[in-house]
């Protein structure tokens, strides 16, 4: 009877822990729409009465948010949207959200605007007509109403940037005409990262945007950013287990009291303080939960943060051969000797002949075309680039390039080599090249 008590126990337990990582993950990726504004109350107030202006009395606008990445553009905007779903009066309102990293050109975002407000062309996935015939189709039908009876359409383009690069920018005329004609109600919001962006835009589309900003710019202390890192993690008052809930946020009282989750918190703080890479550190800290293990630690948070902080291009030295590691140390001696003056094939090749002649053991003489393999192979991996584009008459050898890794990226991703050569540890930590 006990042992039964017992398991059922484990499985609420299990299902609690279940629903935690649900609630938080939702919370981490902005699934949920739900939560408070850090920062930008005051941007969000403006943005929310721009599109009450739309849905409600139908006066079309456009505006630009501008920030950098993580800033909270995508949540101020859905903040906005949810808000403004939930009054009565715009339960028609129509949404149409386009990215300038899937829409590349002007073509598939007409056929990605005609999908998403069900026009009556579009039959599944095919969009009949030309490129013309559409965006007329589409922009009659915008204009046909009036801002009485027409259902508002609140355009979202996510990177905005990147649109200002489609053709003669027809698409984004068009939009901003249409918002500043008297028929159907838009609102066009573009989300950019570009503080340039109104330098991109072509006069005459300038000309019909309504120059509205909001920007966005991180603006809080740490001790603001400790508070978002309560607020965040912890759990809603109507989160269904109501005890599991209170230990839960205790817990997290204390990891915010905790010096070396404070220290954690200040290293992520001064890397970088938008929300998104706190997130991250969360994200990674939630997945140690389990049923053993059911509250979040500093220890957790501190694994976290070394996977965050993860160089990726040490990782990728991890996995290269000795003789590709014997070329970066070479390089790594020649920018010692020539201070930091680009290099070529054949003078990364002589240094490694010199190291393999008169102090190498363990590395085996390799022929030159091997190496020259060998060497391109890192070139391919992203760890040396070209000083400048190939001729076709050039030769390979003689081309200038330039390590990206550090001497600091070296040496680290060296210590975690696997089965190193003592010879080649060695040769990395000398000061001067084998002369």
């Amino acid at each position: 009877m006990s042992n039964r008590k017992s398991k059922n126990n484990n499985l609420i337990h299990a299902e609690c822990l279940l629903q935690v990582q649900r609630t938080l993950r939702e919370r981490f990726c902005h699934q949920s729409p739900h939560g408070n504004l850090f920062g930008i109350q005051v941007q969000y107030k403006h943005l929310i009465e721009l599109l009450k202006r739309t849905a409600i009395y139908g006066e079309s606008n456009s505006v630009l948010i501008i920030g950098p990445r993580g800033s909270g553009k995508t949540l101020l905007i859905n903040h906005a949207l949810k808000e403004l779903m939930e009054i009565e009066v715009s339960e028609n309102v129509l949404q149409v959200h386009l990215n300038g990293l899937l829409q590349i050109n002007d073509k598939i975002a007409l056929k990605e605007i005609t999908r998403q407000l069900n026009l009556e062309n579009v039959v599944g996935d095919k969009v009949f007509g030309s490129f013309a015939e559409n965006l007329s189709f589409l922009l009659d039908a915008l204009r046909k109403g009036d801002r009485i009876s027409s259902c508002p359409v609140i355009f979202v383009l996510d990177e905005f940037d990147l649109f200002v690069h489609h053709k003669n920018q027809t698409l984004l005329y068009n939009l901003f005409d249409i918002s500043q004609s008297a028929q159907t109600p838009v609102a066009v919001i573009g989300l950019t990262c570009r503080l340039d962006i109104l330098e991109l835009l072509e006069k005459r589309v300038k000309s019909r945007f309504s120059h509205r900003q909001i920007h966005l710019m991180n603006s809080f202390g740490f001790p603001q950013y400790i508070k978002i890192f309560k607020e965040q993690l912890s759990l809603p008052a109507e989160f269904p287990d109501k005890l599991f809930a209170e230990k839960w946020n205790e817990n997290v009282q204390r990891l915010s009291e905790d010096r070396s989750v404070q220290e954690v918190l200040q290293k992520q703080f001064n890397v970088s303080k938008n929300l998104r890479s706190l997130h991250m550190l969360l994200m990674l800290a939630l997945h140690r939960i389990t049923a053993s293990h059911p509250f979040m630690t500093s220890a957790d948070l501190m694994e976290a943060n070394q996977l965050c902080s993860m160089d990726s291009k040490a990782n990728i030295v991890h996995g290269l051969s000795v003789l590709e590691i014997c070329l970066i140390i070479a390089m790594k001696h020649l920018n010692d000797i020539y201070e930091e003056e680009p290099f070529n094939f054949q003078m990364v090749y002589n240094e490694f002949q010199k190291f393999v002649q008169r102090k190498a053991h363990s590395v085996y003489n390799f022929e030159k075309p091997v190496v020259m393999k060998a060497f391109e192979h890192l070139q391919q991996l992203e760890l040396i680039k070209p000083m400048e584009r190939t001729s076709v008459n050039s030769q390979r050898e003689y081309q200038l390039m330039k390590l990206l890794l550090d001497n600091t990226q070296i040496m680290n991703a060296l210590q975690k080599y696997p089965n190193c050569p003592t010879d080649v540890r060695q040769w990395a930590t000398s000061s001067l090249s084998w002369l």
